[in-house]
């Protein structure tokens, strides 16, 4: 067996496995016309007509304006449009400053792999996202500490386990980073931020408390305008950087990170595709990572097409145009939640939360895979999340509202989801009767 047949074959035994444990992933495409009720486009901004009228308007505007950044930032890719819209949109997140990245996967690694300095310690919610902790795995920060998902108990006992183990932390000559998002991805909750700054604030006097929100999956949807929770609770002061993505409610994909001289970061990212971000954050955090994110360093800026559409979906949630949408996804998410409250108690279905915070709805179920064939065998698009990705246990059904859903969709969800659960009631219910009577005919 040559090199390359041995390393081919060692691929697909490690696949095999992945198989076998129900746990390989695939790339998939949706049939056309199903009803969308999985991807993160919570504002339906990918198939609106005002974004693709606006985005064509700026292009046509730009002309003077080279369709490709043409290399990195550092060398030959920046330009006076993009410094621009970053300007644009630190301005509309009330944030000092701005740097784009080409996702918010590359932000957040960036960031946290340069931004804490030997000494320093991180401190993360168990449920922080892989970019996170790709960015920690290449940190150079002396530890890094999980805490239990938007706990502020538990945060609050790592916070004073930290500052008892190393005086310099109490006395503020070394800093502790709290990585957090707004919206969580998979469960749809939404973190105390406040009183999780108020932990922080508590335990670390000094001012060397920094916390770390990811606003992926709450711009578009919450905040003024769209500007996400931090801005909805008043707390950009009290930031140290955000987060902002382009790729969800923004159809425009990327990320933004937006930091503060009061030292907290949230990440606002999760509304406009998948490529481009943002991170906000001060003039002197920004210069920063300009000089130390290989992330932002190492890549390929971003060209004019991909620019036009985060400034055009800006464009429209400054003006108020999106609000309505905003609007509407908070009446559907109610809507929804009504008529789940209506599904009988059952093993094979159960709601992850009882009241809703966000578009994300985690249907828990131990079939989670046959729940969603059985949902896009009725023209609905839903996908089923397994371990790793969740833990064990919890697998499900994630369900996404977006504005251009309607009610007599939802209507249609739900029926399509109780049909199966009655379904699985009567498979369980023959499987028992039978059982029943062989061991009937045994005792004959």
């Amino acid at each position: 067996m040559s090199q390359d047949e041995r390393i081919h074959k060692t691929l697909r035994d490690i696949l095999s496995r992945r198989e076998g444990n129900s746990a390989r992933r695939r790339l998939t495409i949706a049939s056309s016309g199903s009803i969308d009720f999985s991807s993160n486009d919570f504002l339906s901004l990918s198939s609106s007509p005002d974004l693709r009228t606006a985005f064509l308007e700026e292009l046509h505007k730009s002309q003077h304006v080279p369709l490709g950044s043409g290399g990195s930032r550092l060398l030959d890719g920046n330009s006076p449009y993009m410094e621009e819209l970053e300007k644009q949109i630190a301005d509309f997140h009330r944030a000092p400053a701005g740097l784009l990245f080409n996702s918010g996967f590359d932000a957040n690694s960036g960031f946290f792999a340069c931004v804490p300095q030997p000494g320093d310690v991180i401190i993360y919610d168990e449920h922080i996202h892989a970019s996170v902790h790709e960015g920690m795995r290449l940190s150079r920060a002396a530890a890094k500490k999980p805490f239990s998902h938007n706990s502020v108990q538990d945060l609050a006992g790592v916070l004073e386990r930290v500052c008892t183990a190393d005086r310099e932390m109490k006395q503020g000559t070394k800093n502790v980073f709290v990585a957090v998002e707004t919206v969580y991805s998979m469960d749809g909750d939404v973190a105390p931020l406040k009183d999780i700054l108020d932990e922080v604030d508590r335990f670390l006097p000094s001012g060397n408390g920094h916390l770390i929100v990811d606003e992926a999956h709450a711009t578009g949807v919450y905040g003024p305008n769209g500007r996400g929770l931090v801005c909805e609770l008043g707390l950009e002061n009290r930031t140290f950087a955000r987060l902002h993505t382009f790729g969800k409610a923004l159809s425009s994909g990327g990320g933004t990170v937006t930091a503060s001289k009061n030292h907290v970061l949230s990440t606002q990212a999760k509304y406009c595709s998948l490529f481009k971000a943002i991170i906000l954050c001060s003039r002197v955090v920004r210069d920063y990572l300009i000089n130390y994110a290989r992330s932002l360093i190492y890549t390929t800026a971003l060209g004019l097409p991909v620019l036009a559409t985060v400034k055009s979906a800006y464009g429209l949630m400054a003006s108020g145009k999106l609000n309505e949408a905003q609007r509407n996804v908070w009446r559907l998410i109610e809507y929804f939640q009504s008529r789940l409250q209506s599904f009988p108690r059952s093993h094979d279905l159960r709601i992850l939360k009882e009241t809703p915070e966000s578009p994300i709805f985690s249907l828990v179920t131990p079939d989670p895979r046959g729940l969603a064939k059985h949902c896009q065998s009725n023209g609905f698009i839903v996908r089923p999340i397994v371990p790793p990705t969740v833990p064990e246990g919890t697998q499900r059904v994630r369900v996404c509202l977006h504005s251009g859903n309607t009610a007599m969709q939802i209507e249609s969800l739900v029926s399509t989801i109780m049909q199966w659960v009655d379904e699985q009631g009567q498979q369980k219910q023959y499987s028992s009767l039978r059982t029943l009577k062989d061991s009937e005919r045994a005792r004959l």
